[in-house]
């Protein structure tokens, strides 16, 4: 059986208000969710990572994801980069919450067979910002969902962005507005650390 969908207004208690105060006017009026909407308070960690991810990130951030999972550390994200797939098939194995954006509304979608345990064990929420009329993802859609991803997170979790590029871009905006931000230490990412990314914790201990 579907699961049902849920809208959630700028109006209702349970609207984060995190969208209103790191988006401003770029904030959503609402949103639609999928799943156990208490885990927009679970102060997740969001896992962004540009499309294009040299090899020497790949064992580590495999690595991190695996660290996540045993260590049952929310995690948010649109899950939607090649880097950012392999790692929600490693969290799905785990019993850690986990909050799926995708960078298209939620109306008519349809849900992979692995979706189905962590929502009915109440571990897994879809959420979109977008309207029941945006049935493919975008561009532009994919950029706005990183940015309701960042804002709804507790912090960032980046293990590879692109110079230059459009994530790079949304680290730097979302550090000035006080955001932490993680990353793996090394000379792939001596710009984000240069723009303040932290080394990631090896205890995982993001609190």
């Amino acid at each position: 059986m579907p699961k049902p969908l849920t809208w959630v207004s700028l109006s209702d208690p349970a609207f984060p208000s995190s969208l209103v105060r790191h988006l401003g006017d770029k904030s959503p009026k609402r949103i639609a969710a999928i799943g156990n909407l208490d885990l927009v308070n679970s102060k997740a960690v969001a896992l962004i990572c540009s499309v294009k991810c040299p090899g020497t990130i790949i064992l580590q951030t495999y690595d991190i994801a695996r660290k996540l999972r045993e260590a049952g550390v929310p995690v948010i994200g649109g899950f939607h980069s090649p880097m950012e797939r392999e790692c929600l098939r490693i969290l799905l194995r785990g019993n850690q919450p986990l909050i799926i954006c995708p960078a298209r509304s939620l109306d008519e979608i349809r849900l992979p067979k692995e979706y189905k345990k962590p929502l009915d064990q109440g571990r897994l929420l879809l959420l979109s910002p977008f309207s029941d009329k945006l049935r493919r993802a975008t561009v532009q859609t994919s950029l706005y969902r990183n940015r309701f991803v960042a804002a709804l997170a507790e912090c960032l979790f980046v293990p590879y962005a692109a110079p230059s590029g459009k994530t790079e871009q949304l680290c730097s905006d979302f550090l000035a507005r006080g955001k932490r931000l993680y990353t793996l230490e090394c000379d792939a990412n001596l710009h984000l650390t240069a723009l303040g990314a932290q080394p990631i914790p090896f205890f995982l201990n993001f609190r």
